[in-house]
């Protein structure tokens, strides 16, 4: 028994150097996965501004097309 003791230190140490590996990795991959998850909802949110201003000038460009057209002047063949 005494002779198996270094062997299961070494399959404990091999088994506890793989789980920080790993770990590691999702740690670095957790990170990777945040920092993109900030970009995608400034991306969003620049979005959202550029949209809204959009939608704003389409208000104004469409109250200029449909303003009353009592207040137009004749077309030039009257």
């Amino acid at each position: 028994m005494q002779a198996d003791l270094p062997l299961q230190r070494d399959a404990l140490e091999h088994r506890l150097v793989e789980l920080e590996t790993r770990l590691a990795f999702q740690e670095h991959a957790l990170g990777e996965l945040s920092e993109a998850l900030a970009d995608a909802r400034a991306e969003n949110q620049r979005t959202a501004v550029l949209l809204r201003h959009m939608v704003e000038e389409l208000g104004k460009v469409r109250s200029s097309l449909f303003e009353d057209p009592a207040n137009e002047p004749p077309p030039p063949h009257y």
